[in-house]
């Protein structure tokens, strides 16, 4: 079965050579110590979350993905091993960026990024921020199984995890680079791979990024019954752990106790209206409101 790994090192801000050179030799040290066969890198590993400069300047920075990813896709066929690689990706605009993750797979194919629907409410560009939403939720099958990918403040949202999984999903990775607490971070990621019933692999980002602004780590691997199967420290470290071919046949891990329940097959479709497409804001006020566009 397939062993998930996550990968959590603190970059040199803004440093995109140096910064792939760590990927390339944690891929490296993932596939020699843990044989893995999935890596997946926190939120913006390539240069850090916030870049600290007006959007225009941070995007003459970006090198085009295929000059970016060239050295790491060359490496995951050499391996024979699969890679979430989140990177900022110049868009069409003078001030556009995506906040993008893409999948390397042995075989080199030419997948599309996933593109960050839910940007932090400082990150949006029209908010003063650096980045574009995406719009596209793709899964994409691989000799591991079917992926998905959100990335970060995404996971707030349960819907984008219900969309990857009633599309077929059966892991979902997660890079991030969460600054709230240990407590929301472990709350969510458990609890998307538990209502999907998926594999849900969770890098976190550490160390500082070009505004000063530090990472707590603490990346996480979660079972379809919720279960955490394995959690970083607060440091440089990487994390592993193998799947099950069976992972939802136990209500818990360890237990004899069958499970007989499928969160997307006992869905009451019928009885679901267009609530959840309308929009809506909390009845109580935060210190700031930011509109999404």
């Amino acid at each position: 079965m397939p062993r998930l790994c996550a990968v959590q090192f603190a970059v040199v801000p803004n440093d995109i050579p140096a910064n792939v050179d760590r990927c390339i030799a944690w891929l490296r040290t993932a596939a020699r110590d843990a044989s893995a066969d999935l890596v997946v890198f926190p939120e913006s590993v390539t240069t850090g979350f916030n870049p600290a400069m007006p959007a225009a300047d941070f995007r003459a920075l970006l090198p085009p993905p295929d000059r970016l990813l060239a050295p790491l896709r060359a490496v995951c066929r050499e391996l024979g091993i699969h890679c979430v690689l989140p990177t900022y990706e110049p868009g069409p605009a003078p001030d556009g960026i995506y906040n993008s993750a893409f999948l390397l797979t042995p075989d080199d194919r030419a997948l599309p990024p996933y593109r960050k629907t839910h940007p932090f409410p400082t990150e949006r560009l029209a908010a003063g921020g650096w980045t574009t939403p995406g719009n596209d939720y793709p899964v994409f099958d691989t000799a591991i199984g079917r992926i998905g990918l959100h990335i970060c403040y995404d996971g707030d949202f349960p819907e984008i995890c219900r969309i990857l999984a009633v599309r077929g999903a059966q892991i979902i990775c997660r890079p991030s680079a969460l600054l709230r607490h240990f407590e929301i971070w472990d709350a969510e990621n458990r609890m998307r791979a538990y209502e999907n019933h998926v594999y849900h692999v969770a890098a976190n980002a550490v160390g500082l990024d070009a505004a000063g602004t530090p990472y707590f780590g603490h990346s996480m691997i979660t079972s379809p019954i919720g279960h955490t199967l394995a959690l970083a420290c607060a440091g440089d470290s990487m994390i592993v752990a193998e799947t099950s071919p069976d992972p939802i046949a136990r209500v818990s891990q360890g237990n004899s106790v069958p499970q007989r329940f499928d969160h997307l097959q006992d869905r009451n479709v019928a009885s679901y209206t267009d609530d959840l497409l309308r929009p809506a804001r909390s009845s109580y006020e935060p210190a700031e409101r930011i509109p999404f566009a």
